[in-house]
């Protein structure tokens, strides 16, 4: 049965990578779809489409550099000295003659990084599992990389980085403003509803605890895939170079290696965010700047000299490249949603093939099958918030069930979509056909567990 499912993922994964383009060309597909639907099916004239779609594209840049912020920022957290040397102390906690607790170590890592920001897990894991491997050579690398895949496949997005969760939370958020004469959501939902909700704690430690599990069992008793010392050796990312004052050859290199400049700015950025929490409590001030802003002063204390940050942010800024360019053009489909009657229409649809019973299933399969083509939460959740929640409404299902039910399907089917496992591939020299028989069965497993959730979930959250 495990080789028949195996097989199933393999075959899944030859059929994305021979059929499925670049993320970029998938939007542009999509805004082909959204144009012919407002046309056809909402009833906008051409010229309006195009001019709502053109109307839209800009709209999302403040969002765009927000979440471009916060990829570079876990980036440089990740790439410091003191990380490195974390990793190498963590990797040597389990027992190299039981492989299944480096397993299981990985699946933690992740399980906690991922909760506490998607980016942070995404590199960090990433960079974990040489270290991993070194210490652990008897573990099957497969199973050791799909274990650290597991934060962004279960609990990312019900955790202090929920794309979606924090986007309603923030003030002037483009869901919040009216466009037409008519906001998506009439007011914030700060985290203690949302993310501090007891439905989503309860949901992220079963889901947490199944993809763990299953990740366990799938390690082989024999014939486990392993790398040699060698191989490892090639695999081990290189630690930031160590910078002193003394060893400045010039007044500007000392400038640069003045940590005096890296302490100012992070006290900055953290006095006015506690000042918020003091005065105004966690919940109601955690936003994406909020979030921002601690992972900023994080990675300015870890690097401690301002030239050691500003590298760690320049290679951080390769990895949310298509953040950057793609955000304008998913802005362009939101501008669709709100400008012509398209959202109205879409939202009418999904109401009349739901109840209140199974619409949180609907919310969650839809979710998790649009995360396939469309791998960025904060896009895609703008392009389909203006008509899943008027949905839900409709059929008295609350906002916040309506994105938690969004945020648990956007995680599910991320194990089995190879564009965010690329950080983890690309350090340990992997294809992602290799681990995605194994990732495809963690995923069945959430996915049935969730499935089970989403109809227990109370459509009045």
């Amino acid at each position: 049965m495990l080789h028949l499912a195996r097989d199933a993922g393999a075959a899944l994964t030859r059929f994305t990578e021979r059929w499925i383009p670049d993320s970029w060309v998938i939007c542009m597909l999509l805004t082909g779809i959204a144009l012919l639907l407002a046309v056809f099916g909402a009833g906008a004239g051409v010229e309006a489409a195009v001019l709502a779609w053109g109307q839209g594209v800009w709209k999302l840049l403040t969002l765009a550099m927000q979440f471009t912020i916060a990829m570079v920022a876990a980036y440089a957290c990740v790439a410091s000295r003191p990380v490195f040397a974390l990793f190498d102390r963590l990797a040597a906690l389990p027992d190299p003659s039981r492989p299944l607790q480096a397993v299981l170590l990985a699946g933690v890592v992740s399980l906690l990084t991922g909760y506490l920001n998607w980016a942070l897990c995404l590199v960090a894991c990433a960079m974990f599992v040489p270290f991993l491997l070194k210490r652990n050579p008897a573990a099957d690398v497969r199973v050791v990389i799909a274990a650290a895949y597991l934060g962004l496949g279960t609990v990312w997005h019900g955790g202090l980085s929920g794309s979606a969760p924090l986007i309603l939370a923030t003030p002037g958020n483009p869901l919040l403003e009216p466009a037409a004469g008519n906001a998506v959501v009439d007011r914030l939902y700060p985290i203690t509803e949302t993310l501090f909700n007891g439905f989503n704690f309860a949901f992220l430690l079963v889901i947490g605890a199944t993809g763990l599990a299953a990740a366990c069992v799938l390690h082989p008793r024999r014939g486990a895939r392993t790398l040699g010392p060698e191989q490892i050796e090639r695999l081990l990312p290189m630690p930031p170079p160590r910078e002193t004052l003394a060893a400045a050859k010039t007044p500007a290199e000392r400038l640069d290696r003045f940590p005096g400049w890296s302490w100012l700015a992070a006290l900055l950025l953290a006095y006015p965010l506690g000042h918020s929490i003091a005065t105004r409590g966690f919940g109601a001030s955690w936003t994406i700047d909020a979030y921002n802003a601690s992972f900023l002063v994080l990675a300015l204390l870890l690097h401690g000299r301002p030239s050691s940050f500003l590298r760690a942010c320049r290679e951080g800024v390769h990895t949310a490249w298509g953040i950057i360019i793609q955000f304008p053009f998913y802005a362009g489909i939101f501008g669709l949603l709100q400008f012509t009657e398209l959202g109205v229409w879409l939202g009418r649809l999904f109401a009349g093939i739901a109840t209140t019973a199974t619409y949180p299933f609907v919310v969650y399969a839809y979710s998790g099958f649009m995360n396939l083509f469309v791998p960025s939460a904060g896009s895609k959740w703008m392009i389909e918030a203006p008509f899943l929640i008027p949905a839900g409404a409709s059929l008295d299902v609350s906002t916040v069930t309506v994105l938690l039910a969004y945020a648990y399907g956007d995680s599910t089917t991320n194990l089995i979509q190879p564009f965010f496992a690329i950080p983890m591939l690309a350090v340990t020299r992997m294809r992602f056909g290799d681990i995605v028989g194994y990732t495809f069965l963690i995923a069945c497993a959430c996915f049935a567990v969730s499935t089970v959730a989403m109809f227990l979930i109370p459509a009045d959250l």
